[in-house]
C-alpha cells in the first residue's frame, strides 16, 4: 500500500512538468453514510487537500489530487448511541468535460474511480471509545475503492465549486458469512483556488 501511494504521488508531481497542468487548493463539507443500513443516519464531516487538472484539451481533462477526508455515520441501538468516524486519504481519477457558460464561468461534469486509504478516526459506543484501522481494536480495513461523481463551476480559471458524490465498492470492515456488506456513501460540497 505505501508503495502505491509513493508511486501514485510521485507520478502527479512528474505531471506538474507539463505545461497543462493546474494545482489547486479545496475544503469542504462531507455528508457521509453507510449503504444497506437502514437505521444508519448520516454524519457531517469536512474534506481538504490538493487537486490536479492535466488539460488534454478545451474540453476535456484528467483530474486528481490527495484529499484528506472525514466520513462515517451514527446509529442507536438499544438505547446507546453509536458513532463511526473513519479518516481517509482519497485518491480520484476522474475524466472531466467543461464547457463554457459565460465568458469567465465553465460548467465541469467529472466521474471515475477513486482509492482511499484509511489513517485514523474513532468509534464510539455509549462512553467507550476506539480507534479504527488498528488490528488490536477492530477489524477494519485500511483500503477502499468505489466510484466518485460530481459537477462544478470553475470561475474566472481561479475559483472552484464542487458538488461531489462517492460510493464505495468495499465493506469497511470483515463481515461475517450472510451478513449484508454495507459501504461508504459521501456527498460533499466544496469550493476551491487554482494556482
Amino acid at each position: 500500500m505505501k508503495k502505491f501511494l509513493m508511486t501514485a504521488v510521485l507520478g502527479m508531481f512528474a505531471l506538474a512538468g507539463f505545461s497543462q497542468v493546474k494545482w489547486d487548493a479545496r475544503v469542504g463539507m462531507n455528508f457521509s453514510n453507510m449503504t444497506k443500513d437502514s437505521e444508519a443516519k448520516a454524519l457531517p464531516g469536512f474534506n481538504l487537500g490538493v487537486g490536479m487538472d492535466y488539460g488534454f484539451s478545451e474540453n476535456w481533462s484528467l483530474q486528481s489530487g490527495l484529499m484528506i477526508s472525514s466520513k462515517g455515520w451514527k446509529y442507536k441501538e438499544e438505547g446507546e448511541k453509536m458513532t463511526f468516524r473513519p479518516i481517509y486519504l482519497d485518491i480520484p481519477i476522474l475524466a472531466a468535460y467543461k464547457f463554457n457558460i459565460s465568458d469567465n464561468t465553465k460548467f465541469v461534469i467529472n466521474a471515475g474511480p477513486y482509492l482511499a486509504f484509511g489513517l485514523g478516526g474513532k468509534a464510539k459506543y455509549g462512553d467507550v471509545d476506539y480507534k479504527l484501522f488498528k488490528s488490536d481494536e477492530g477489524d477494519w480495513k485500511r483500503f477502499d475503492l468505489g466510484i466518485q461523481y460530481g459537477i462544478g463551476l470553475e470561475l474566472s480559471d481561479h475559483y472552484l465549486i464542487n458538488l461531489t458524490g462517492q460510493n464505495g465498492f468495499i465493506c469497511p470492515w470483515d463481515t461475517e458469512e450472510g451478513e449484508d456488506k454495507c459501504k461508504n456513501m459521501t456527498f460533499s460540497i466544496g469550493v476551491g483556488y487554482r494556482f
